[in-house]
């Protein structure tokens, strides 16, 4: 049997769904072309997120999916707490922020106690909550500004065109963006298209754009791209970058802050 390349993908991809796994080998003897061939082939389409790669052959893509906000909330609490002490601190007296719905970026608002004169925008139901308790207790005494649209229930969040709109009128001082993916070749991502166009508006839209993210992001990439990496300023997380991403920080000038130091 021999087919031109797309045909073959497409039959391979027809076998990965039946079997749920295929071997090089003998995808090599049904085409009657070489293993580098289907390797060529297996690369083309986990490149276009279509199976993953594994010794051998390859196996069905798995589809991860957000978890719901409060499921989020409940794992890596003691990372995310810190990485909220360490995104805090880069907030001056009188700086305009707004803060998205992650539920990283949520530990920020329980570390602005002395924080004068801020102007909050922030398209998350727990934060807007939050603060305005704090506002309540006298603890808050800045402006907050809830930017709204189509409210989802599962994710305590506001998106889409209506949030996207309302954010287009304003600009900030810096932006804290939570993500669900940190690779050098793919950027920033998220599990959530739509979520990703409104984090992209709020990048535009800042002098500075701060990524919050623990440990289990880094190095992993989701489905909708947010933006690259050189478009973002710094990246606040709990441990070390590996060796292979120092040179590359340098080079598009992100800087990398966790609890013993920065790069």
């Amino acid at each position: 049997m021999s087919l031109a390349s797309e045909e073959r993908k497409e039959t391979i991809m027809t076998l990965l769904n039946e079997r749920g796994k295929v071997i090089a080998n003998e995808l090599s003897l049904l085409f009657e072309v070489s293993t580098e061939t289907i390797r060529r082939d297996l690369d083309e389409l986990e490149k276009e997120n279509k199976l993953k790669k594994v010794y051998g052959g390859a196996v069905k893509f798995k589809v991860e999916v957000e978890p719901p906000l409060l499921e989020r909330e409940a794992i890596h609490v003691e990372a995310k707490r810190k990485i909220g002490i360490l995104a805090a601190g880069l907030i001056e007296d009188n700086d305009v922020i707004v803060v998205d719905e992650g539920s990283t970026a949520l530990q920020i608002i329980h570390c602005l106690e002395g924080k004068q004169h801020l102007t909050i925008l922030t398209n998350s139901v727990p934060a807007l909550m939050l603060l305005i308790e704090f506002q309540k207790r006298g603890t808050f005494n800045g402006k907050l500004i809830f930017i709204g649209g189509e409210v989802s229930a599962k994710h305590l969040r506001v998106s889409g065109p209506i949030a996207e709109k309302v954010l287009e009128g304003f600009y900030v001082n810096k932006s804290f963006v939570s993500v669900d993916g940190v690779s050098l070749e793919n950027g920033i991502t998220s599990y959530d298209y739509e979520k990703a166009v409104f984090t992209r508006q709020m990048i535009r839209n800042s002098e500075m754009a701060i990524v919050v993210a623990d440990s289990s992001k880094i190095d992993k990439r989701t489905v909708a791209k947010i933006a690259d990496l050189d478009e973002i300023h710094m990246i606040v997380t709990d441990q070390a970058p590996s060796p292979k991403w120092k040179a590359p920080l340098q080079k598009m000038a992100v800087q990398w802050i966790y609890p013993q130091g920065e790069i």
